[in-house]
């Protein structure tokens, strides 16, 4: 259950519904060979002229057959199918958590269109695996063995003449693993990659058009669908040869049950019944296996899919305490250092307090770390050493979603969704009425501009907020600030990017925001910061 579980990106129930759809795969294959056991009798039967009053009995044989055969469908499909449903639905919401609590290191690292890819590909490559694949290929090799153990009580040179190419068709299909998983890992990375194309295609249209790019451009991206076409193809021959090779080898079972039957008939081994029941069950062996070597080839496929899920969710998480314990709201940097990658620092023994009730502003060349200092702050990576506190609890100890609670973020880039202004502004605080986001949109100076729009609150703004200007998208993202009214506020020079009359108005926004609060800042303007209490030069990554 446990390797079922981390194999296939499974949760308990997951796991014990696969080994449920499994044994009544098992039962379904068994229930389709039974057939086979009712002719025996007939045969016999008419060899022997006994079948004269027998009518009743192979009627009600077939009839019974039936029902067999209905109820083990049922519940074949509805294991092997509804439980997967149910089980996507769970698999995905555990990756979309899982994903809530993954550092932002680990998105740092992390392209979208993979992760795109990863949630909707891989997962959609794994959901078909569990309701088509896994349980009717492991149920067939379970039933397989069982007829197979059944033919040895009978007559077992007869038996393995039957059953020798099983094993070796299967060995050869589990051959194909490292070929299929080279070829997976590059069908894969192609895929990413055109993903990443297409999506930076539609993002950036209005650029390519504007520059007279769009015949190089999209041909660039005709190159990469291609390539993923080629990849798919070098997939499907990679793992053709071997599937094709074990299913001819399988025909060869009908060939010797028939051969040595022959034989063994003519020396007087065996009787004609005998020999007819074993040519029936050679006929009849193979076919559940035939349709689960393909699902073999399938599962070993599923590697790849596997290694990127499991990625996601075997990742290292931030955790901490759910209990604030702060006294204040001062920030200390103690020797903090930290590096994005190994060997690289980006800040090295940086110390310093922000303390509350004044503006602590970052200056400094770029590069020089002072984003990633408001970035450390707020925990959204973990230091590589050193510490960093928040009213004297060091937030390596807080869980992420717990400590966010003391903090208001204004970055220069705002991500704005595609909801009304009024929802847009709610992110800041969930349970906040529309009067109190009114509220703070005022404080935002945004209620001129919003009582313009064609709906005023219930204006949809598009995606990342493309209907308004950036000046009203930054007073929407400082509106929210309002609305959270946390002791902490991170500034990354909301304004500096503006004309003079947004900026006038966020500046002003912005003084009305920070009274009393704990404030870091982020400067790249002389006017910014010339009412801070502190200012700290960061060169080099250290405090200088």
């Amino acid at each position: 259950m446990k390797n079922l579980k981390q194999k296939y990106a499974l949760s308990d129930e997951g796991a014990r519904s696969m080994v449920t759809a499994s044994v009544a795969n098992v039962f379904y294959n068994l229930a389709l060979f039974s057939p086979v056991v009712l002719l025996y009798f007939l045969i016999e039967d008419i060899i022997g002229g006994t079948l004269e009053g027998k009518g009743t009995f192979y009627v009600s044989g077939i009839c019974i057959w039936v029902i067999i055969m209905a109820a083990t469908a049922m519940v074949q499909y509805n294991t092997s199918f509804f439980s997967t449903y149910k089980e996507s639905g769970v698999r995905r919401i555990t990756l979309a958590e899982k994903l809530r609590r993954l550092p932002l290191s680990f998105f740092a690292k992390k392209d979208s269109a993979d992760l795109t890819s990863a949630l909707m590909d891989d997962a959609a490559q794994i959901e078909q695996a569990s309701s088509h694949f896994i349980p009717q290929f492991i149920g067939s090799i379970i039933s397989t063995c069982i007829l197979a153990a059944a033919l040895f009580f009978v007559n077992w040179k007869m038996a393995l003449a039957v059953v020798w190419v099983l094993p070796l068709s299967l060995i050869i299909v589990a051959f194909s693993r490292k070929v299929q998983y080279r070829l997976g890992k590059k069908k894969s990375a192609a895929a990413v990659e055109m993903t990443e194309k297409i999506q930076e295609c539609l993002e950036t249209v209005r650029d390519i058009r504007q520059n007279n790019a769009q015949e190089s451009y999209f041909q660039g991206v005709k190159r990469l669908i291609h390539d993923v076409e080629k990849r798919m193809l070098w997939n499907e021959l990679g793992t053709g040869i071997f599937v094709t090779n074990a299913e001819i080898l399988l025909k060869f079972g009908i060939a010797t049950t028939a051969l040595f039957g022959a034989m063994y008939l003519k020396s007087g081994e065996i009787a004609l019944l005998e020999f007819l029941l074993f040519l029936l069950i050679a006929s009849r062996i193979y076919d559940p296996l035939i349709t689960s070597l393909e699902h073999f080839a399938a599962i070993i496929a599923l590697d790849v899919n596997c290694e990127r899920l499991n990625e996601i969710l075997l990742h290292k998480e931030q955790t901490g305490s759910e209990e604030l314990k702060v006294n204040g709201g001062d920030i200390e940097f103690q020797d903090v250092k930290f590096s994005y990658q190994d060997g690289k620092k980006i800040l090295d023994g940086v110390s310093f307090t922000a303390k509350q009730g004044e503006v602590t502003a970052l200056i400094g060349p770029s590069g020089s770390g002072k984003t990633t200092v408001s970035r450390l702050a707020a925990r959204f990576w973990d230091v590589d050493s050193g510490k960093i506190t928040v009213g004297g609890q060091d937030i390596s100890h807080i869980d992420p979603e717990t400590l966010m609670n003391l903090y208001s973020i204004v970055f220069q880039d705002v991500t704005l969704f595609n909801n009304t202004v009024m929802e847009n502004i709610r992110i800041g605080d969930k349970n906040a009425t529309d009067e109190q986001v009114k509220a703070a949109a005022k404080l935002a100076n945004c209620t001129e501009f919003v009582e313009q729009l064609p709906d005023k609150w219930n204006t949809v703004i598009g995606e990342n907020g493309k209907k308004l200007s950036g000046g009203e998208r930054q007073r929407i993202s400082i509106a929210r600030a309002f609305l959270k009214n946390a002791p902490i506020i991170l500034l990354d020079e909301a304004s500096a990017s503006l004309d003079v009359e947004n900026e006038t108005l966020i500046q002003q926004s912005i003084s009305k925001l920070i009274k009393g609060k704990t404030v870091l800042v982020i400067a790249h303007r002389l006017r910014t910061i010339q009412g801070a209490n502190k200012i700290i030069t960061i060169k080099d990554g250290k405090a200088v």
